[in-house]
């Protein structure tokens, strides 16, 4: 199952701009790198197609060490992403069920219709402000710890 956010569109469109960070529980979520350095954030959970469909597009701002988690459920599958009505440029790291980071999409582009693939089945996708990624040093293969992901 691909899912493309050009599909909840129409939904999305519907639903108000809301301020950043201001609605529903923040989460933390830690990426444990290679070399066993450990990066705390605090995160928007999208676990509903409206949410998913929506993510940080209208959004003007993301603070440094904030994000949004994409839960696509129980099982993995092949994910896609675009940056259609997203004004700030993001990173977008792609996360297996295990919490192995599978692929970083580093630096996209706002308002690009462009898919991102998740590179294989994911279980969730962690959108933070782009840079973050080479400035922490994530790579493929760090561990994400969350409740989503089983150790």
């Amino acid at each position: 199952m691909m899912i493309d956010r050009r599909l909840f569109l129409a939904s999305a469109a519907l639903v108000a701009a809301r301020p950043a960070f201001a609605r529903g529980e923040m989460n933390r979520l830690t990426i444990v790198t290679r070399t066993g350095d450990r990066h705390v954030f605090q995160l928007e959970i999208a676990n509903t197609p409206e949410s998913r469909s929506r993510g940080l597009m209208f959004r003007r701002e993301l603070p440094d060490g904030r994000g949004m988690l994409f839960d696509f459920g129980s099982r993995e599958t092949d994910v896609s992403m675009w940056m259609k009505n997203t004004y700030i440029p993001l990173d977008m790291i792609f996360i297996r069920a295990n919490g192995q980071i599978r692929h970083i999409a580093e630096n996209t582009t706002p308002h690009s219709e462009a898919t991102i693939s998740s590179g294989g089945p994911v279980k969730g996708v962690l959108e933070v402000i782009a840079g973050t990624a080479r400035r922490l040093g994530l790579a493929a293969g760090d561990r994400v710890e969350h409740p989503f992901f089983a150790g």
